[in-house]
């Protein structure tokens, strides 16, 4: 019998919602790891700090991302996301990690 995967959010915390956007900050220490989640809205991505982060996707990924990804975190950077991913953020770096993900809910 298949245990269903439970998935998590896609940030630590949410710090702001309207019918417009949801706004979330994801903090993971050096070697910590995101909840198991799906990107299920454009969104975009602000890095804060921290010196590397990585992105696991699951098999099952329908978004950008299709293999492991692992880059330097450049603070001030802004990167925009489709929808699909199923992925594990993970802080692969010595220093804590900080982001803003902004979700679209409008075109």
């Amino acid at each position: 019998m298949a245990v269903e995967r439970q998935l998590g959010g896609i940030g630590t915390s949410i710090l702001f919602e309207d019918e417009r956007v949801r706004i979330w900050e994801l903090r993971l220490a050096p070697g910590e790891q995101s909840d198991v989640h799906r990107h299920e809205l454009d969104h975009i991505l602000i890095q804060i700090s921290g010196d590397r982060i990585a992105v696991r996707p699951e098999p099952d990924t329908e978004g950008p991302y299709s293999e492991y990804l692992e880059a330097e975190v450049v603070p001030g950077a802004v990167i925009p996301v489709g929808p699909g991913g199923v992925e594990t953020a993970v802080n692969t770096g010595r220093q804590p990690y900080l982001e803003v993900i902004v979700e679209l809910k409008q075109a």
